[in-house]
């Protein structure tokens, strides 16, 4: 818990000791990349390798409404994405994690539809596609927070939705262009998974359909009574 803390308040360390004894030892932690130490950490434990050098960061405001964002893809086909506000873990997620899916889904079709990375005649990309291999923590400040769901961890202030997409659809429009290779590598990712989920819906739906002619009930003609006796 101290270690989560140290990386949602950038530069402030935190310090344990146990002084149950003189001599007890005490651990301190402080992370001055803050969430984008997070997801380096995250990647680092679990032995994933990034798609690309930099964690993408983005950060904003609206009123007295604060909202960061750090992401970086990974060579895994997981999603990993942590949600926080007020440095509670809302684990049930909420509408700043609405924003931010929205927003991403958006952005990454949009600019692979301008640069042609998507066809015409391709499909979308799915939320579910853009998020495969991603890591990102998104950690929002408001004065007051509304926690809903049986164990109060899934965030329910709805301008939270709009301010975390448009803080991420700008500042990662804006990373995009300035990182076309970043940007192709992850377009080019979720491409991938798109055609792989495709590929495994037309190859159950095959499945389906032989497994519906081999079945007796779905031949009219196949009853017990006017079955052929050997």
């Amino acid at each position: 818990r101290l270690r989560e803390q140290a990386f949602l308040n950038a530069g402030v360390r935190m310090t344990i000791t146990d002084r149950r004894t003189p001599d007890g030892p005490s651990d301190s932690m402080c992370y001055e990349g803050g969430i984008r130490s997070f997801v380096e950490f995250i990647h680092q434990r679990r032995g994933l390798e990034a798609l690309h050098e930099d964690v993408i960061y983005m950060k904003g405001d609206s009123g007295d409404n604060v909202a960061e964002v750090a992401m970086q893809y990974n060579d895994s086909y997981n999603e990993l994405l942590l949600s926080f506000a007020n440095n509670i873990n809302t684990g049930e997620g909420g509408t700043h994690e609405e924003g931010f899916k929205q927003a991403l889904t958006r952005v990454l079709n949009a600019y692979a539809r301008k640069n042609n990375l998507l066809k015409e005649k391709d499909k979308n990309l799915s939320g579910d596609d853009c998020r495969e291999g991603l890591t990102a923590i998104i950690s929002v400040k408001l004065r007051e927070p509304q926690f809903e769901g049986q164990t109060k961890g899934k965030l329910g202030n709805t301008e939270m939705r709009g301010v975390v997409s448009a803080i991420v659809t700008d500042k990662l429009t804006t990373y995009f262009e300035e990182n076309p290779q970043v940007a192709r590598i992850i377009i080019e990712k979720a491409i991938t998974a798109s055609r792989a989920a495709e590929a495994a819906r037309k190859k159950a739906e095959a499945k389906a359909a032989a497994e519906k002619v081999r079945t007796p009930a779905a031949n009219p003609r196949w009853r017990g009574w006017d079955c052929p006796v050997s």
